[in-house]
């Protein structure tokens, strides 16, 4: 669809996102009385993007509309004012965009993230 994997901001949008892959975290609890402070941990978490253990980007939790919970609750506002689409559901994945730039990839590399400010591990990913 796209030779050579080029393309522009908006043929992203046209296409609902970016994702070649989507990889999923083990869930954490996040309801009342949880431990953890979600709401201030995701607006204010940094990340490091690694390469083979270097690291080629850092991003943090504000690139996406100041943070995933804020880019969230846009959609939960748009989707409760669209006549057609339903409201989100149980068991429904959000993803809410990217926290750093995107890199190409070649074989043989290992990718990895770094966080912090957060309690959620980084993900590493192999490609042969």
């Amino acid at each position: 669809m796209f030779p050579g994997w080029k393309f522009a901001p908006a043929d992203t949008v046209i296409v609902n996102g970016l994702h070649g892959a989507l990889l999923l975290a083990p869930r954490h609890p996040a309801g009342f009385g949880s431990a953890t402070d979600w709401v201030s941990n995701l607006a204010g978490f940094e990340i490091e993007l690694l390469r083979d253990g270097a690291v080629v980007d850092r991003g943090q939790a504000a690139n996406v509309l100041d943070g995933p919970l804020s880019t969230l609750r846009q959609l939960v506002g748009l989707l409760a004012r669209d006549p057609v689409n339903p409201p989100l559901a149980t068991g429904d994945i959000v993803t809410t965009g990217t926290l750093t730039r995107a890199f190409p990839i070649l074989p043989g590399e290992s990718w990895s993230t770094t966080l912090h400010g957060i309690e959620l591990g980084g993900r590493p990913v192999w490609f042969a």
